[in-house]
């Protein structure tokens, strides 16, 4: 039995990590010699870690192609808490309306 509740545990990992939100855009012809422009921000060619809006990221000559770090919650008790971004944790806190120092249970996410 904790053998099945590990999979299932895992399997869970695997499916929220897995649920990103990508996107890629095409360098124009001026950005390609120096690296990739997202959101006003020169990046190098490479590997982007964490970009300052939450994406992992990899530049190229032709194109900068990223994913989000973050996943939406989707599963919560939506009249009595809300939804706030954390840039610091790449994450959304979900919080209570009436004291937003509490934090709410989320049963779902979507990347």
């Amino acid at each position: 039995m904790k053998g099945f509740l590990a999979f299932l545990l895992a399997m869970g990992i695997i499916v929220a990590l897995g649920d990103a939100y990508c996107f890629t855009k095409t360098n124009t012809a001026g950005e390609s010699a120096k690296g990739c422009i997202l959101d006003g921000k020169l990046y190098p060619f490479g590997e982007i870690e964490r970009t300052e809006n939450c994406f992992r990221c990899s530049c190229s000559q032709d194109a900068i192609r990223c994913c989000s770090l973050f996943h939406t919650p989707v599963g919560f008790d939506k009249e009595r808490c809300k939804v706030v971004f954390n840039k610091e944790s790449c994450n959304y806190d979900v919080v209570e309306k009436d004291d937003p120092s509490k934090e709410c249970t989320v049963y779902s996410r979507v990347g």
